[in-house]
């Protein structure tokens, strides 16, 4: 059926470009059910998109695309769409990662390039705050924030650690869940990419290049920053985060997004942001190996876990949850991970 679609893809896309020889081949699949490919053309490249309309809300896609593009957010142009088929075909924004060159950045510690990076990261963040017309984007509200952190009770605890949840242990977590969810809501709304990280940034001229948005929703400010700078593919010492914590600050109140927010008001937003995140990425995570039979992501869990115990020990509201996290989950993540590397 893969097959298939491909050579429909093909086809839909040659017709689109008037380019009866051009071949598709694969850039990329996703957590999701889109597939990537490029397109060479006889003086440039497209990408060609294989999105399912069963699986894929292709509409939105689009939707927030132009809401994107018409805030000066360097989001790859739309050139043509079947939405009916579920095929798309965008300008091609190249294949220079964030991600890659974050990584080589910290192995050579070249701390000029990170601090470049990141800087120009949060530049296009603060643009995407300010300019995007966030009042179009559906709500980022406590029944969605709930239902993402509830994918760590079942995906991680009892989906990969294979659980039997007691009561008590189920009000523990709600409580948690609670907490998490009334400091997000109270944060000031922006429009929020919602996995705005260094696998979704592209360097690009003169502005990062940003893909993979089709889930945005107007909610808490902090939420693209922590993605950003709490990164689950690479992780970077506290110092560097509080500099790169200050410059959005900066940014951020210069462009109106924020006033008067104290340095920690700010960070208790972040952190607490990082939390909720963290709770369902590790669910995310468990769900992609369990369901979807992608078990790359397993190997950045113990990433995730150590941000969520190392920032949630510094809020006391979370004292009792983290006791509970350290005695009943951490050995049985640690080994179960461990055998599913083997």
């Amino acid at each position: 059926m893969e097959d298939s679609r491909q050579e429909q893809l093909q086809q839909w896309a040659r017709a689109q470009t008037t380019s009866d020889s051009a071949e598709l081949s694969m850039v990329s699949g996703d957590a999701s059910f889109r597939r990537y490919f490029r397109l060479q053309l006889d003086e440039k490249s497209l990408i060609a998109v294989d999105a399912p309309p069963e699986h894929e809300d292709n509409p939105r896609f689009v939707k927030v695309c132009e809401l994107l593009l018409a805030a000066g957010v360097h989001a790859p142009a739309i050139v043509a769409t079947d939405l009916k088929k579920g095929f798309l075909l965008l300008e091609d924004l190249g294949d220079a990662l964030y991600l890659d060159s974050l990584l080589l950045a910290q192995q050579t510690n070249d701390r000029e390039k990170a601090d470049q990076l990141y800087k120009s990261a949060i530049d296009a963040l603060v643009q995407l705050q300010r300019n995007v017309e966030k009042k179009s984007l559906d709500p980022y509200n406590g029944a969605e924030l709930r239902r993402e952190m509830r994918l760590f009770e079942e995906w991680f605890c009892e989906g990969l650690l294979e659980m039997q949840l007691s009561d008590p242990e189920k009000m523990l977590i709600s409580n948690a869940y609670e907490f998490l969810e009334q400091a997000a809501l109270s944060q000031t709304e922006v429009a929020v990419h919602r996995d705005y990280h260094s696998r979704n940034l592209l360097i690009t001229e003169p502005n990062p290049g940003i893909i993979d948005f089709q889930d945005a929703v107007r909610g808490p400010y902090t939420y693209d920053l922590v993605s950003l700078l709490r990164d689950c593919y690479i992780r970077w010492d506290e110092d560097r985060l509080e500099q790169w914590l200050a410059y959005y600050q900066q940014e951020a109140t210069m462009a109106g997004i924020i006033s008067n927010t104290r340095t920690e008001k700010l960070q208790r937003d972040f952190d607490l942001m990082g939390l909720q995140r963290h709770l369902k990425v590790m669910g995310i995570f468990c769900r992609l190996f369990i369901r979807d039979k992608k078990s790359r992501y397993l190997a950045d869990i113990p990433l995730v876990m150590n941000y969520f115990l190392d920032v949630a020990g510094r809020y006391p509201e979370l004292a009792e949850f983290v006791v509970w996290f350290h005695r009943r989950i951490l050995p049985e993540a640690l080994t179960k991970l461990a055998i599913r590397e083997e």
